[in-house]
């Protein structure tokens, strides 16, 4: 199964999108902020991104789900800066302090042809909801020189229907979290208002134009929805709600990652609610829910890490 995005760029709608995404940056509604900044003459907006895409980091990565991982990595290239302030954020150096270089379009077009000769499985661009434009351009210049593995948009959830559908035909696979069930917990602890909405709204487009999970012979996945959810203390996240959702609204065979990891990161100490680990009832009570309301595929990859991770109070 050869990825979507050959045949965009063989039928020259690659080269169309292209063209529509930067004509969004002269007053930028590359994202549900839509700050109409100008980020083509370096204007910046939420996501302190002008015209290049700031890269963190980039390496085969084997701390993703399985079936991204494989036995050589998925291909993690990390964006800095986001369209989400999170305040527990566990990259807070890369989301919030911008850390890392700017790179040009064939930059980061030789940073995907290095992941694939690496031999991993796909790319993964983490954080990439702010720099789809230049995510595009640089696709194109790889093809060119031989990509051939399937993308991943591996997101916080903040994404505009809008651009996603420019996406159509580009990425196979779409991660994204959902973060929170309530508007003002999202808007407390990311600092963004609509979460819930707007997360809904994206998902439903991204179930739409991939479907669910579909693997290949070796467990490796190939196309469809991968959605993460990070249990928060004190039910912070909305956990039934988020799972009642995609098990109703979305597809009961939803690919669900269930996360347990989290600790206090970034400014999280300042809020007493987050200001420590999930404990083992939480997580196990969050699977119980998943199968109550009728998730039942849920990745397990890092389950057997998460008792050395709770709380013990």
């Amino acid at each position: 199964m050869l990825p979507s995005y050959i045949e965009t760029y063989k039928s020259g709608e690659l080269d169309k999108k292209i063209k529509v995404a930067y004509g969004l940056l002269k007053s930028c509604r590359i994202c549900p902020w839509n700050c109409d900044v100008n980020r083509l003459e370096g204007e910046l907006g939420i996501c302190k991104t002008g015209n290049l895409p700031i890269i963190a980091d980039y390496m085969p990565h084997f701390g993703e789900e399985a079936v991204l991982v494989g036995e050589n990595g998925s291909g993690a290239i990390f964006v800095s800066y986001c369209n989400l302030k999170c305040v527990f954020c566990q990259t807070y150096e890369i989301s919030h302090l911008g850390e890392g270089t700017p790179v040009s379009s064939e930059k980061l077009a030789e940073i995907m042809i290095f992941l694939q000769n690496q031999g991993c499985h796909n790319i993964n661009f983490i954080s990439p909801s702010h720099v789809v434009p230049q995510i595009l351009a640089a696709l194109s210049l790889a093809i060119e020189r031989g990509l051939n593995i399937p993308l991943v948009y591996n997101t916080g959830g903040y994404d505009s229907v809008e651009i996603l559908r420019l996406l159509e035909g580009v990425f196979d696979i779409y991660m994204p979290d959902f973060k929170y069930w309530d508007e003002k917990v999202a808007e407390r602890f990311s600092k963004v208002r609509h979460y819930s909405k707007v997360a809904r709204a994206a998902i439903k487009e991204m179930h739409r134009q991939v479907g669910d999970l579909i693997l290949d012979e070796k467990g490796i996945a190939k196309r469809g929805l991968i959605v993460r959810h990070l249990i928060l203390p004190e039910g912070l996240a909305g956990t039934r709600n988020v799972l009642r959702f995609l098990a109703r609204e979305i597809s009961s065979n939803t690919y669900v990652n269930i996360m347990g990891h989290y600790r206090p990161c970034g400014q999280a100490e300042k809020y007493p609610h987050l200001n420590r680990k999930i404990k083992r009832e939480e997580y196990e009570e969050a699977i119980h829910i998943a199968k109550e309301e009728g998730i039942n595929r849920l990745d397990q990859t890092h389950a057997h890490l998460y008792p050395m991770i709770f709380n013990q109070d």
